[in-house]
């Protein structure tokens, strides 16, 4: 293949590749960030039924985080004309995109009946997503083994992964209650957002489906994998385990900090609306960092960018604990944290990409579906441990069963302000000690793995097959 042709792949592939992701962006954050929100805020339900949905919920999505490497295992055994990615790819997103807006429907049911209903629905929401996800991020290292390029994928994924999350948080207020208002119902007015989310999923997919091209000659054929080979991909490598329980830590972190933002602004602020206006800042913020990313990594370590970033996200938590309600500082504090938080998102993407290589050459197989199902398995956890935080949270500050505002004590807020800013820091500070103690692959490392793996026959010194 031509430098020129290698050239306009490349370009290609990282746009097209991108944007594929807004939409299921979009899709994500509308399960993780707002269910919670949705069942106490627009279903209205009663204590003991949000206690016994969060319990139920929670325990669902630990062990269905479980299946993913399963999902792992299905999209790396895939032999298809299509390549191995893009069948799990749509066959996740159709399935998901449905169930995604089942639970956005309100069904009439109550009690136990509407338990087991919502959680057999979040169930296979949950697993077709896991195998959309796997198959979607496992074709990024697949895409390119150098550093610098899938940083340069990996980035501009993650800018439209967050244009899709921020368009939701940013819109789903005003998009909801003008619905509402039309509909004549503000359940109704939720589901519509929720069919247009699962709309626009599938939409923006078909960019990645049409549109990215496989490296399918750059790497040895390898057998399909075992269950039992499975676990040896997870275990052995020791440098996955130790990034992936950095990257699990931050990510209970993040969520949990994301997920109490409409109550924070409607009972701690004091002007829910203002919440869309904060939103649009942030994410214009993340968008900014993620876009000088690939700048400022050419002029420092990624161990010293982490380091940075991990002050930056330290200082935003503690100046937004402390601050008075005043928009301007809890701005300030925000753009901090949020900035610190987009470098560290990158960040771990690259380092799970860089243990694909790290294993292939300890164990003689890449497997990137199985080592990205940790992906997926990580922000499960995140999100149950998170979405359980916020459940529990808002029942003991006593914000779920207030009327007003003015019915939630100062004791209340403070419960709230102390697990949405206070033990995130603690989980986030966590992640990065052990990623300073146990991860060992630095550049260096890096270009010394692969130099072997290319001695060894396992890879290409150059693409020399690019087919769709």
């Amino acid at each position: 293949m031509s430098g020129k042709t290698a050239v306009n792949t490349d370009r290609r592939n990282k746009y097209f590749f991108g944007l594929g992701t807004i939409g299921r962006d979009m899709f994500y954050t509308m399960e993780s960030m707002f269910l919670t929100y949705y069942f106490t805020e627009i279903m209205d339900l009663p204590d003991g039924t949000v206690i016994a949905l969060t319990v139920v919920l929670t325990v669902l999505r630990i062990f269905d985080a479980f299946n993913d490497p399963l999902m792992g295992v299905i999209v790396d055994n895939t032999r298809s004309r299509f390549g191995k990615f893009k069948p799990g790819m749509l066959i996740g997103g159709v399935i998901g995109g449905v169930l995604l807006v089942l639970m956005f429907t309100d069904m009439g049911l109550s009690g136990a009946a509407f338990i087991i209903i919502y959680a057999l629905i979040y169930l296979g929401w949950d697993i077709f997503y896991g195998l959309n996800d796997i198959a979607y991020w496992s074709m990024l290292p697949a895409l390119s083994t150098d550093q610098k390029k899938r940083e340069e994928i990996g980035s501009f994924a993650r800018i439209c992964a967050n244009v899709g999350m921020f368009a939701v948080v940013v819109g789903i207020t005003g998009a909801t209650g003008a619905l509402g208002k039309a509909l004549g119902n503000e359940k109704k007015g939720w589901f519509v957002f929720a069919l247009l989310v699962a709309v626009l999923m599938m939409a923006f997919m078909l960019f990645t489906l049409f549109g990215v091209k496989e490296n399918r000659g750059y790497f040895k054929q390898e057998e399909k994998t075992t269950l039992r080979e499975m676990f040896k991909v997870l275990f052995k490598n020791d440098q996955l385990m130790w990034v992936a329980l950095s990257m699990a830590l931050f990510m209970i972190g993040y969520t949990t900090t994301a997920n109490f933002g409409k109550h924070f602004f409607k009972y701690a602020y004091g002007n829910e609306d203002m919440y869309s206006i904060f939103a649009l800042v942030l994410g214009v913020s993340q968008l900014f960092a993620l876009a000088i990313f690939p700048k400022i990594s050419k002029k420092m370590s990624r161990k010293k960018l982490y380091s940075f970033a991990t002050i930056l996200v330290g200082a935003g938590y503690i100046l937004f604990f402390f601050a008075p309600m005043q928009i301007v500082v809890i701005g300030i504090a925000g753009v901090l944290l949020f900035i610190g938080e987009a470098f560290i998102q990158i960040l771990m993407l690259m380092f799970l990409a860089d243990t694909i290589e790290y294993g292939q050459l300890k164990m003689g197989k890449r497997n990137e579906s199985v080592t990205f199902s940790v992906q997926p398995f990580i922000n499960k956890i995140g999100s149950a441990l998170s979405n359980g935080v916020v459940g529990v949270t808002v029942v003991i500050a006593g914000i779920n069963e207030a009327k007003t505002v003015e019915e939630v004590t100062p004791s209340g807020i403070v419960t709230m302000k102390s697990a949405m800013l206070l033990l995130p820091l603690v989980f986030i500070g966590l992640g990065y000690f052990i990623y300073l103690k146990k991860f060992k692959i630095d550049e260096k490392k890096y270009a010394q793995i692969l130099d072997e793996l290319k001695a060894r026959g396992d890879i290409a010194s150059t693409t020399d097959s690019v087919v769709q």
